[in-house]
């Protein structure tokens, strides 16, 4: 069910947020005419050049996150390498996401003006470039300052993924297609685990060889993108815009921005708390299980995969429960469930350990298996790529410091360290708790308040009805309420 936004000419701001707020329980009510469908029957409703537009945007992602996590994967060699801190290479990952809004915003907007392939095949060059550049690196400032190009490259990529994936997917297959994409993170993740184990500590150059084995796979990612055309649905946008002298991209632009900058506000803070739910839940987390509870190489990857797939099950499955039981409501349940988890994932010591990390990476990245499709649901089609991209990575900005607090906060629970260590101990399991119960919470309370545009029509066709009414009827737009109540299925 989608909520109520206003614009303009409506009732007064206070009578509009009172008549929201009167709504937020009964609009997590599931629709009554739609039920649960067969995944895989829903999976065979892809025609082969969406299953191919998937898989590319699929691997994008799933390469962006293996080399995003290569970093927290190696903090203790990159720190001893470099002479410095677990604490200061942390920085290496702060400082990633500080600046993937930059590229959020460069890219995304390519994205949206010249098309999802040729920013996305550039992307992945960025990524090649810089993976590569970061096993030479040779001092801290080296290291910081390849960090730093390499987080604008990598910002690029979420909102243009989301498109292509999404934009020309069938409407019942959107919520498992969502959490499929989504759970490229995850895959991401476990491929950097499992190819650490593998180069890291039997390879000559150490750590170095996983950020050069980084560089290869974005080739063969470029390849598969160039041997496909754009989607339909941005095809047909250019094509409007070509029959229309009103609705220039700069005009939709400007429109998009004034009727939806509300939705774009709420988009960033509900971001930010998804952030720092999956940073603060798994940054920090191999370093604990390194220099913590003193896991071995062997140990902390066997843990690390099975956490991984307990993200994968999660998205795919919470995904698709967001298709008949309502996006916020999906969330809802995730966070609650996860909450639960808490205790178990941070203090239990023995075999338990493994199903603790399962399960609660399931209720992680469960609830993000929904985010691609809500954010895209919620974005003004003119700018789909750009505000869906640039909403995650100022996320990621507001959590940028994640790994960094929780480093740092540690450092006040010191541990009994043996005197031949090299890497002081610290409690930091009672810290991600600590945070973890926040985070939840947070997301819980604004998923809770927050807009829904279930079954929206990501065409662009509305949008340039959007634009021509402004036109016509003295700047007065539609609300992205009434494009739901118009999209939502009888």
């Amino acid at each position: 069910m989608a909520a109520s936004v206003a614009s303009d000419g409506k009732p007064p701001c206070h009578v509009r947020l009172r008549q929201h707020l009167a709504t937020r329980v009964s609009s997590l009510k599931p629709p009554s005419n739609v039920r649960f469908e067969n995944p895989f029957r829903v999976l065979g409703l892809l025609n082969r050049k969406q299953w191919l537009f998937f898989l590319v945007a699929f691997a994008g992602w799933t390469w962006d996150a293996f080399d995003f996590f290569t970093v927290s994967l190696t903090a203790s060699g990159i720190a001893e390498s470099l002479d410095r801190t677990v604490t200061d290479i942390t920085w290496g990952i702060t400082i990633v996401l500080m600046l993937r809004s930059v590229g959020a915003i460069v890219f995304g907007l390519l994205s949206d003006k010249y098309g999802r392939k040729w920013p996305f095949i550039w992307n992945c060059v960025l990524f090649i470039i810089f993976e590569m550049g970061t096993g030479f690196v040779q001092t801290y400032k080296q290291f910081l300052a390849v960090r730093a190009l390499f987080g604008i490259a990598m910002g690029g990529i979420y909102g243009n993924c989301a498109a292509t994936a999404l934009e020309d997917c069938p409407l019942a297959a959107r919520g498992i297609i969502s959490g499929m994409l989504q759970e490229g993170y995850a895959l991401g993740y476990l491929l950097a685990v499992i190819f650490n184990r593998a180069l890291t500590t039997t390879t000559s150059h150490g750590w170095r060889s996983l950020f050069w084995f980084g560089a290869v796979p974005p080739v063969l990612i470029v390849l598969f993108r160039m041997c496909l055309p754009e989607t339909e649905t941005y095809m047909a946008q250019k094509n409007m815009e070509r029959m229309s002298h009103k609705a220039s991209f700069i005009q939709m632009a400007k429109a998009s921005f004034k009727s939806y900058w509300h939705i774009m506000v709420y988009l960033v803070v509900i971001m930010a708390g998804f952030n720092f739910m999956s940073h603060g839940s798994q940054d920090l987390y191999p370093t604990m299980l390194e220099v913590q509870l003193e896991f071995g190489v062997n140990k902390r990857t066997v843990t690390m995969c099975v956490a991984n797939l307990g993200a994968i099950a999660g998205g795919m499955l919470f995904g698709h429960m967001s298709d008949f039981m309502g996006r916020r409501l999906t969330i809802i349940i995730a966070c609650t469930l996860g909450g639960t988890l808490i205790y178990p994932w941070a203090f239990v010591r023995n075999g338990g350990i493994m199903a603790a990390v399962f399960f609660l990476q399931f209720m992680v990245q469960g609830a993000w298996g929904v985010i691609p499709i809500y954010l895209s649901e919620l974005s003004p089609p003119a700018l789909r790529a750009f505000i869906v991209g640039l909403a995650y990575q100022l996320g990621n900005l507001a959590s940028s410091a994640s790994s960094t607090i929780e480093a740092t906060i540690g450092m006040r629970f010191p541990l009994e360290t043996p005197a031949d260590a090299t890497i002081k101990r610290y409690d930091y399991a009672k810290v991600m708790a600590s945070f973890m119960g926040c985070v939840f919470g947070f997301v819980l309370i604004v998923s809770f308040l927050g807009p829904e545009n279930r079954s929206a029509d990501l065409s662009v066709g509305h949008a340039f009805e959007s634009q021509r009414d402004e036109d016509d009827d003295d700047d007065v737009e539609k609300s992205p309420s009434r494009d739901a109540e118009k999209n939502t299925p009888a």
